[in-house]
């Protein structure tokens, strides 16, 4: 069993940075891709980032391309999500998340969530 915990999140005004943190528990961390993933309000959770076991790939929505930044430290079983240049239209509620197979950008691939961390960006 695997256990996250995501923190970082918070109120911030357009084109600030915030940076996100999931921390999660187990010595088996480093052999799994880890993502992110959001769920805005009044819609579904969709795909933000991810990052293969070794960290030396990483995948981006379109949406956050350029702005966004994620990354690992295996020694320290924790995963970040960099956003800078926040837009109104990045505030939800994100999610952190093991990838256990297939594919990178679907919610099937991944198991083991955290909580969740609102990020909410004023205009």
């Amino acid at each position: 069993q695997v256990q996250l915990v995501e923190s970082g999140g918070g109120l911030v005004q357009a084109g600030d940075s915030l940076r996100l943190s999931c921390a999660a528990s187990g010595r088996t961390f480093s052999r799994y891709g880890m993502g992110w993933f959001r769920q805005p309000p009044g819609k579904d959770r969709e795909f933000v980032a991810a990052i293969s076991a070794s960290g030396y790939k990483t995948y981006y929505a379109d949406s956050v391309k350029g702005r966004f930044t994620i990354s690992r430290d295996n020694a320290k079983n924790t995963v970040f999500l960099q956003m800078d240049s926040l837009r109104p239209e990045d505030t939800a509620v994100y999610y952190c998340a093991v990838r256990t197979g297939g594919s990178y950008f679907d919610e099937s691939g991944y198991a083991y969530w955290g909580q969740g961390t609102q990020v909410t960006v004023s205009s």
